[in-house]
């Protein structure tokens, strides 16, 4: 290790995994759905989240560094990867010593039957037209519901043994895409203090505050989504330059999209130590 790298802590081995707490005052029954994904046996997907909730993965007490950081799964607004892009993280989070958040936010309304649930979903994913309209639709709820875990984080600091100044955002594909909304469009002194989007779609041209926190990027270049995926990352990085604020991107030659915590054996799964070694870095 060079001198002055910054020291990333050792796995420990408890993780405290807290009940959900409900986001927002929402006093509707959620309608979320969980079934297995059926390409990843073992691995759950949720649909229909209509209350947004946030999942404490905390270090054994006294084991934290102080940090913080709200996951936000992906799953094109329609469906959340609750566990490779969720949960699967922030056990590995907590593990290292940051206090992690699993943030499931309200998606976009589905029917409750699986066969109308899937054909929504095929319809509006294939279509890249109706994706960037529905980015739009969803793009209110998504602050609401990102800046609702922020404050909730914040609020519970001491309980939680974090510091409030260092909680940060980490999204997955649609779950950067909250993460964005969360940090672009929050009140000046509410954003996040670091921003980590991992294969974002954006739609559109980035407007960066200038009070922005650091960005961390990671994409693949073989994403399936590609421009959708690889140009937004492009853009975002050269929003960030051209503001003058701190940016570390990683474009990885193979990993396709989706591909979270998951072991792959592909260039991509450098991405978490990489998240890592960034946020020991922002405090070094």
């Amino acid at each position: 290790m060079s001198a002055g790298a910054p020291v990333v802590p050792a796995p420990s081995r408890v993780v405290r995994r807290l009940d959900p707490v409900v986001l927002g005052g929402h006093d509707v029954a959620d309608a979320a759905v969980v079934f297995d994904d059926p390409d990843h046996p073992g691995e759950r997907l949720v649909r229909g989240v209509t209350v947004p909730t946030l999942t404490p993965f905390l270090p054994a007490p006294g084991a934290g560094d102080g940090s913080a950081v709200v996951v936000a799964p992906g799953g094109a607004l329609h469906l959340l990867a609750v566990d490779n892009e969720g949960e699967h993280v922030a056990g590995r989070l907590a593990a290292r010593g940051t206090a992690a958040f699993v943030l499931r936010y309200r998606l976009v309304p589905t029917p409750a039957d699986p066969a109308g649930f899937e054909a929504v979903l095929h319809a509006n994913v294939g279509d890249r037209g109706r994706m960037a309209e529905v980015s739009r639709e969803r793009r209110a709820p998504a602050l609401a519901d990102g800046e609702a875990a922020l404050r909730a984080v914040r609020e519970r600091a001491d309980e939680w043994e974090v510091d409030p100044a260092r909680v940060g955002m980490l999204g997955f594909s649609a779950g950067a895409y909250v993460s964005l909304v969360t940090t672009l469009d929050t009140a000046p002194g509410q954003r996040p203090a670091f921003l980590a989007p991992v294969y974002p779609a954006w739609w559109g041209e980035v407007e960066v505050p200038a009070d922005a926190p650091p960005l961390f990027l990671a994409w693949a270049d073989d994403d399936e989504l590609g421009e959708t995926i690889v140009g937004s990352c492009v853009r975002l990085h050269a929003a960030w330059r051209r503001a003058g604020l701190p940016v570390e991107a990683h474009a990885y030659a193979r990993g396709g999209h989706g591909f979270g915590v998951r072991a792959t054996g592909l260039p991509s799964d450098a991405w978490f130590d990489a998240f890592t070694r960034w946020t020991a870095s922002l405090t070094a």
